[in-house]
């Protein structure tokens, strides 16, 4: 098998949701690896107090193909990557950190919309085929001062986004 996926850490909140967004989205099905080694690198940047680590959990396995469908999909040597055209802090987020009671959002927390094409490929019938599909989410990250390195949150539905 390859070796399993990482997230590269930074303490940049750009960078990160750019690496882990990257991280999210790329993966192969003949590689030898599962849904669940991709799910554990994106649960090792998890918030350490693990209070989000259970929705955390949920939120990445709605952007995962599941054990069937990964198995389905390898037949056709299904490979995934991400083409990310923007990124920003959403205007709603201003709104709910200004709504939050004291003490709810950890200083250093913020959220990335990411806007992209994700692009998947394979083999149907023999010959190569390719599809592209754009995608938006949102990715909440707790940074500096909370932590040195960034730290994932949780994750919006896919392609239903802050704004």
């Amino acid at each position: 098998a390859s070796t399993p996926p990482t997230v590269k850490g930074s303490s940049d909140p750009d960078v990160f949701a750019r690496n882990l967004a990257t991280t999210l989205f790329t993966w192969d099905t003949n590689s030898g690896l599962w849904p669940l080694d991709y799910t554990s690198a994106i649960l090792a940047v998890g918030d350490p107090s693990g209070d989000e680590q259970a929705g955390l959990a949920s939120d990445v396995a709605a952007y995962l193909p599941n054990r069937d469908a990964w198995i389905e999909l390898r037949q056709y040597a299904t490979t995934q990557y991400l083409v990310i055209d923007t990124l920003f802090v959403p205007d709603a987020w201003a709104d709910a950190v200004a709504q939050a009671q004291p003490g709810q959002i950890a200083p250093g927390t913020t959220a990335v919309t990411i806007e992209g094409t994700r692009h998947r490929s394979g083999v149907w019938n023999g010959q190569p085929v390719t599809s592209e599909h754009a995608v938006a989410f949102t990715v909440f990250v707790v940074c500096a001062p909370t932590y040195p390195t960034c730290h994932l949150l949780r994750l919006s539905q896919l392609d239903n986004p802050l704004r």
